[in-house]
């Protein structure tokens, strides 16, 4: 592997070199992200031989806590990166529940120094936006008069190309030669987004696509351009024993200068204070006017306690690996947490989620008790803090689990009210609605969360192309679940409104490949065990998508 790393190599026409970060074949050249490219000459070492996720998670990503689909995803942006096709694969094949195989021959370097020579014309790309042209700025020659408008909050509002302003949270760097607190920072992170998430008059990304951008080095005008952002906080920390170092600044993005800059040093027991003192700094530097109950909202922390705090991110951390191990620890986590502070409603919240998350994937031999004891944590999660989206978001999937629709509505409708930028509310309710069978609401749901949330997960094109095949739009349907299977090949969720998709589609043959598909990932996956789990409510829907899957071939 590390002579392949050193020399490069050649793989289905494609000249490789890791060094240089690029695929290159005639007067194409294709950049690929570092780890698509670790994963990459990591399946060219071992050519012919099948790869487990559990190696490229141990080699690749050396034994990094990652959640389930980061492997998956890296895979898909190498096959997009190398023209090929999960369901006839010519370069890497999806061996079913046992890993990745590379299928073509790899043939080494001519020489140990490949030199790659990028045309002029040629337009590079990264494995984000694969083929299409980049943009490019014109440069400009000459002497240039910069004149910096300084524009009002109501200037801005009028210009904005949405709705509302908007502001990106970039994670805050953290300088620490270890990542020794590396949980800790982005809980800051975190933190703040979600205090602004609460504020009715400015859209907020969410942390998923926030984090996104980890590592990226983007020109304000850069970020702009990508996501349509008006504003941008971005900031680097540092602990040096007990303190805390804390930098960050608000930049326009029209513009690239800073609107206002701030510099703490503080004892890291302080943190809240600084959390609380960057976010009220933003919301006078932009002017927001608050109401009330906002106002109100912002006095409160979750808790004030910051042991009870580094015991919850732990759990945070743990718990989006979504694995039967680390859900059990994160569920531990949370409940040092809640010992250490009884009060803190946040924790009560997550606790119950690890439970009813149990119960879903069928990790619990007590289901009936798991989702009894999920409930009463919900709602006290509630009673102890409502004043943040978490907590309400936590009782909606407890109810959800429990079949309680119109109570699972109202709780995901209630993490909405208290902030209005919270996408993964806005994804709870589109999945809701179309069990309810009202797929025209879902969709409006899911798309103002993918608005939110613009490097939204799979579950949200779940959601879409759900949404189109309860509203007859097959072919539409199908479209969009293909491409959320892009993101996660073992969805099996995905695949069963494919099949049925297929059908309607009168393709049976792709609707017969898809259901074996279904049995190879796990032949429990049967009509009678479809019926019992899927959340489609009214029989007419019901009805329809079992019997379009009886005909894909799906047993009884």
């Amino acid at each position: 592997m590390d002579n392949l790393e050193k020399t490069g190599f050649f793989i289905d026409g494609w000249r490789v070199s890791p060094d240089e970060g690029v695929l290159v074949r005639a007067d194409e050249v294709v950049h690929l992200e570092p780890k698509v490219m670790e994963v990459l000459v990591y399946f060219a070492s071992r050519p012919g031989e099948v790869i487990t996720r559990e190696e490229l998670e141990r080699d690749v990503w050396r034994g990094a806590l990652i959640g389930y689909d980061a492997v998956t995803a890296t895979v898909i942006k190498l096959r997009k990166a190398l023209l090929d096709n999960a369901r006839q694969p010519r370069i890497i094949a999806t061996i079913p529940k046992k890993g990745y195989q590379l299928i073509v021959p790899v043939n080494p370097s001519e020489d140990n120094d490949i030199e790659v020579s990028i045309p002029v014309s040629t337009t590079t790309q990264t494995t984000k936006i694969f083929r299409k042209p980049a943009l490019y700025k014109l440069a400009v020659v000459g002497a240039i008069l910069v004149v910096v408008l300084v524009f009002t909050w109501q200037e801005l509002l009028q210009q904005s190309d949405t709705p509302l302003p908007s502001i990106v949270v970039l994670p805050i760097e953290n300088l620490d030669t270890t990542d020794n607190h590396a949980v800790f920072v982005d809980g800051i992170t975190e933190d703040i987004i979600t205090d602004l998430s609460r504020m009715s008059n400015l859209m907020v990304f969410a942390s998923n696509t926030t984090f996104k951008y980890r590592g990226r080095q983007m020109t304000p005008q850069a970020l702009r351009d990508e996501l349509n952002v008006d504003f941008i906080l971005k900031g680097t920390a540092r602990h040096e024993g007990n303190n805390i170092r804390i930098n960050v600044q608000l930049i326009n993005s029209r513009t690239g200068f800073n609107i206002w800059a701030q510099r703490y040093d503080r004892e890291v027991k302080e943190v809240f204070a600084v959390q609380d003192d960057i976010t009220t700094s933003l919301i006078n530097a932009l002017a927001i006017k608050l109401s009330s109950r906002e106002k109100r909202q912002l006095a409160r922390r979750a808790t004030s306690n910051l042991e009870a705090y580094e015991h919850f991110l732990e759990g945070q951390r743990l718990s989006r690996a979504q694995t039967k191990q680390t859900n059990a620890r994160a569920r531990e986590e949370y409940k040092q947490a809640i010992k250490i502070d009884p009060a803190y409603g946040r924790a009560y919240g997550a606790l119950a989620y690890t439970l009813a998350f149990d119960y879903r994937h069928g990790w619990t031999d007590t289901p009936v008790e798991n989702l009894e004891r999920a409930l009463g944590l919900a709602e006290q999660g509630v009673a102890l803090d409502n004043s943040i989206p978490q907590t309400y978001w936590s009782l909606g999937y407890v109810y959800l689990r429990r079949n309680e629709y119109e109570n699972a509505r109202r709780a995901a409708a209630e993490s909405i009210r208290v902030a209005p930028n919270y996408a993964d509310g806005y994804g709870l309710l589109a999945l809701i609605h179309n069990g309810l069978g009202q797929p025209e609401v879902a969709l409006k749901y899911a798309n103002r969360g993918m608005q939110l949330n613009p490097y939204y997960t799979w579950d949200y094109l779940l959601n879409v192309g759900f949404s189109n095949y309860l509203l007859g739009n097959y072919t539409q349907a199908i479209e969009i679940l293909e491409k959320a299977q892009e993101r996660n090949e073992n969805a099996i969720p995905i695949k069963l409104f494919l099949a049925a998709s297929y059908v309607q589609a009168n393709r049976l043959s792709d609707a017969e490949w898809t259901v074996d598909q279904i049995q190879i990932l796990n032949p429990a996956t049967t009509l009678s065990h479809t019926a019992e789990a899927t959340i489609l409510t009214k029989p007419k829907l019901k009805n329809q998508f079992l019997n379009d899957l009886r005909i894909a071939g799906l047993p009884e």
